[in-house]
């Protein structure tokens, strides 16, 4: 069996739990990323009854940091009881974070350094920060520095009322000044990708997401979650899944986006979410030798960039072929595919793009395409559509949910691809044995 890495060392993912995923400003709001990630840490390390000295390094992925908290490894590492004396330290590669974590804990393993890795994501949305405007954040250091009371208050006699206006960090690329369904828009538009099959595959998204929850298969990756302040509420499902919507009922929404000419609506993009993802990751030496079974191994990865002013979400068809070269693998071997899904355009986009030889040859200067997906076997239960899509934790959900599908199929080898902010893809192959 092919090992990642030169050194011969094969990385196992051995457990992972998370959250439920909640839309934002509601269940969660008063949970901030760093107490998420906490909780779902604290869950990992009891379900595996693993001592936390075993620990040799703890990585977490977020895309909104906290200024209180801009650390937030070094913080959910402390509050989830990990000696102090783990170092721990806080990725970002938008919405690929919690996948960037996973492989930096894998390199990590690889290289020697640790054996033992506790990988993930998080992330508030209700817990946004929200910043003054330039001006008014002069008068505050120029009034900070003041000496006495006079000095103190003689930065604000030139305050507008205009000053106080808040600045809400923006979800759209610094490069462009497109937001994600701007984006998501472009692409609908340039790939011939109709209202009618975007709303077609939000509807199955919450029709699969909401049949798991029902079923509970989702239920061992999902950890119950105790709701401030009185924590008389406990969460245990996603609550963006809309088991009761129709057809119908998601063509009748109008565009946000664009809302003359639009096709992307708020049912058919994920919506936005809070929680966090965690997982551990170790040398499968390591691994069996504390007596463990681990979900699975990685096989292979890939990092891909391309143009923000192409089409900005299109990561995955440039990472998937080069990850799938890497593991020794074709499509065609690929028993499970998890694909995040930020918008029914960017996925269906993807989807194609994998089947086109046009795309193959001109965009990846390949002769041919990486193959058709069998629908039967792409993001079986649903996706961020349904499920939520907390920026930092989502790559974590993706790991979690494969690995334990392929398990309970009897299945060996999966998929995970992930489009980010920035232009960027990841891709990663996973194996059972």
């Amino acid at each position: 069996m092919r090992k990642l890495g030169n050194n011969g060392k094969r990385v196992a993912i051995v457990y992972g739990v998370r959250t439920p995923f909640i839309k934002s400003g509601t269940l969660f709001k008063n949970l901030s990323a760093q107490e998420l990630g906490r909780i779902a840490t604290v869950e990992l390390i009891n379900r595996i009854e693993i001592d936390p000295k075993e620990i040799d390094e703890v990585i977490f992925g977020t895309v909104i940091p906290s200024p209180k908290a801009p650390n937030l490894a070094r913080e959910i590492s402390l509050g989830a009881g990990i000696p102090s004396s783990v170092p721990a330290y806080t990725v970002s590669r938008a919405c690929a974070s919690a996948n960037q974590a996973i492989t930096n804990a894998a390199e990590s393993i690889m290289s020697g350094n640790a054996d033992v890795v506790v990988a993930g994501g998080a992330e508030s949305l209700s817990d946004m920060p929200v910043l003054f405007s330039k001006r008014f954040r002069a008068f505050l250091y120029d009034s900070y520095k003041g000496k006495n009371l006079i000095q103190k208050i003689k930065p604000f006699l030139n305050l507008h009322l205009r000053d106080l206006a808040p600045d809400i960090p923006a979800l759209a690329e610094p490069s462009t000044g497109l937001t994600m369904g701007e984006s998501a828009e472009k692409m609908a538009r340039e790939n011939h990708i109709s209202r009618e099959d975007q709303d077609a595959f939000a509807y199955r998204s919450h029709m699969l997401a909401n049949k798991a929850t029902a079923d509970g298969v989702l239920k061992k990756e999902i950890i119950h979650t105790l709701i401030p302040p009185d924590f008389s509420m406990v969460a245990n499902f996603d609550n963006g899944i809309r088991g009761d919507t129709s057809i119908e009922a998601l063509s009748k929404l109008r565009p946000v986006f664009d809302r003359k000419y639009g096709t992307v609506t708020a049912a058919n993009s994920s919506p936005l979410t809070d929680g966090a993802s965690s997982l551990i990751l170790m040398a499968e030496e390591k691994a069996k030798s504390l007596g463990y079974e681990p979900l699975g191994y990685i096989r292979s990865y890939a990092y891909t960039a391309l143009s923000p002013d192409d089409q900005l979400l299109m990561g995955p068809a440039y990472a998937t072929p080069i990850a799938l070269e890497r593991a020794g693998l074709t499509l065609r071997h690929i028993d499970l595919v998890e694909m995040h899904e930020a918008f029914a355009a960017q996925a269906l986009s993807n989807i194609r793009a994998f089947a086109s030889k046009k795309f193959a040859q001109e965009k990846l200067g390949r002769s041919e395409p990486i193959g058709e997906i069998d629908m039967d076997r792409f993001n079986v239960y649903g996706g961020s559509i349904a499920i939520g899509h907390p920026f930092g934790a989502t790559g974590g959900r993706l790991t979690i949910t494969i690995l334990n599908e392929l398990r309970r199929r009897g299945g060996n080898f999966g998929l995970i691809t992930v489009c980010a902010a920035g232009a960027l893809g990841m891709a990663m192959v996973v194996e059972r044995e």
